[in-house]
């Protein structure tokens, strides 16, 4: 078994994910065979590998840290809400089945040999895995079917590291409430403390941190800085997805905010681009004028679409269709603009049709097959010329057929000769199955260019670097912070002591 090191936090939410992205990419660039597990994922924001597994987006940028191909045991149990107290089960990537929430204890015991199995499989051919906990590492209610946190630091033997941020307050309590509520057994595993989001003068904290210290007799190892990098977040509920602040000039992207937004990394392509405001909205107040609205991928569609319909962002949606603003609809916003959803097997709840925008001749049966694949093929638009024949590729997770009543509304064909999209004769309105389509770079280009032509913009997107040159630099950025800011040797001499 290869060595490893756990990172744990006092919180959801406290940079857990980064913090194990930083260290893989840190022991990656020493030379290292580092590989990313974590036990258990709870999140919309899911990703498609080769072989058409499904995994966390988190643990795709942790393996993106330690140049490995992403793979299903990175993330062995995905567990994604669906709404109406469902759960689905995604078990070594394949769906297991769809539970419902308060079921979950009767399916914890499997799941818990599920992901020791996995990992004491894998873990052999690694010089060292990074561990990543999940929420709280000291929620009691929850200590028995803890699967994710001590659990696997157990089944690992893995050394602990414990993450707490101070930008929301109280880390000292936060810190030390969390090892008294550790076992005796497992504070011995907590090797040191990171405090993260730091902002100020290091040296004025660092005596507050000595005696944080000299209370919890467990080694404080630095303290990461807030930083602005473009580092993918592991869920939602972060500052890039709540920041409505809008930059002055260039393009205006709304993303609509859904309920059950899933994939909301479909966008950063979009948002690291200078000439470029990306906002994320869930109220009609804040739509605006923008030059181009998103739809976002859903866990569940109708759901979704009842919520824009609710909050009036439908009714105005189908206004801006009638101006200068560019809809593009992405897997669950592709199927909302189209005539309906059908759901005859009720996957996603009881309403068996609702619906949709009208805006593309399309029509959607929701069917019991699951799709997870990665995808490659053209634009096929005699509507737009100026992105036609650019080839795109990306990956697909839906359930559901979409059928297009008109072959001249196409808008991506793949390779295999399916159809993942579809186009309005007018040329404003888009939709396709392809999650990742912007970070095709010459897509991205052409179709940014295309935005800023209809609106008489005159920046340019001149962007040369590749999305995945773009994404290395971050990372090799992230893991230079870390080594400035946290004691690596001492976490080294934890390695050295196994």
């Amino acid at each position: 078994m290869s060595k490893s090191i756990m990172i744990l936090g006092t919180a959801s939410s406290v940079g857990k994910s980064t913090i194990a992205t930083a260290f893989c990419r840190y022991f990656k660039n020493k030379g290292m065979k580092v590989a990313p597990f974590k036990a258990l994922n709870i999140s919309l924001n899911s990703f498609v590998t080769k072989d058409g597994l499904e995994m966390g987006r988190a643990q795709v940028v942790q393996a993106d840290a330690c140049e490995l191909e992403p793979k299903a045991w990175m993330n062995p149990i995905l567990l994604k809400p669906s709404g109406n107290m469902k759960t689905q089960v995604i078990v070594n990537g394949k769906v297991k089945c769809n539970m419902d929430s308060y079921k979950y204890k009767e399916l914890n015991k499997k799941l818990k040999e599920v992901v020791k199995e996995t990992y004491n499989e894998i873990s052999q051919f690694f010089d060292i895995m990074i561990l990543e906990g999940s929420g709280s590492c000291a929620e009691i209610n929850l200590k028995e079917s803890d699967i994710a946190n001590m659990y696997m630091a157990k089944a690992s033997d893995s050394q602990v590291i414990l993450v707490a941020d101070i930008d929301r307050g109280g880390v000292f309590a936060s810190v030390l409430g969390t090892i008294m509520l550790l076992d005796e057994d497992e504070r011995r595993r907590v090797k040191g403390v990171i405090i993260n989001k730091f902002r100020g003068n290091i040296e004025y904290f660092k005596p507050a941190m000595k005696q944080l210290e000299d209370i919890i007799k467990i080694p404080v190892l630095g303290a990461m800085p807030y930083y602005n990098l473009d580092i993918e977040d592991e869920d939602s509920v972060t500052e890039r997805i709540t920041n409505n602040g809008k930059k002055s000039g260039g393009l205006d992207i709304v993303v609509i905010r859904l309920p059950y937004m899933s994939n909301f990394t479909d966008f950063n392509s979009l948002g690291r681009l200078e000439n470029i405001s990306l906002r994320y909205v869930n109220e009609v107040k804040d739509i605006g004028n923008p030059h181009l609205l998103i739809i976002p991928g859903s866990k569940n569609t109708i759901e979704d679409l009842k919520f824009l319909k609710e909050k009036g962002i439908y009714n105005e949606i189908i206004k801006l269709e009638k101006t200068n603003t560019i809809i593009f609809g992405i897997c669950g916003g592709y199927q909302m603009l189209g005539e309906v959803i059908e759901d005859k097997f009720g996957i996603e709840g009881e309403i068996s049709s609702e619906k949709g925008f009208g805006l593309l001749p399309i029509k959607t049966i929701l069917n019991k097959k699951k799709v997870t694949k990665q995808a490659s093929g053209k634009i096929i638009s005699n509507i737009l010329e100026s992105i036609n024949e650019i080839e795109v590729s990306g990956y697909e997770i839906h359930n559901g057929e979409t059928t297009i009543n008109n072959k001249d509304n196409m808008f991506i064909k793949l390779d295999n000769g399916e159809i993942a999209g579809a186009i309005n004769n007018n040329g404003n309105v888009f939709g396709t199955y392809l999650h990742g389509i912007f970070d095709n770079g010459d897509f991205l280009v052409a179709f940014v260019k295309l935005l800023l032509e209809k609106n008489n913009i005159n920046n340019e997107c001149n962007d040369t670097m590749s999305y995945n040159e773009y994404k290395k630099n971050e990372l090799n950025k992230l893991a230079n912070i870390l080594e400035e800011n946290i004691d690596m040797l001492k976490v080294e001499e934890i390695l050295k002591k196994y």
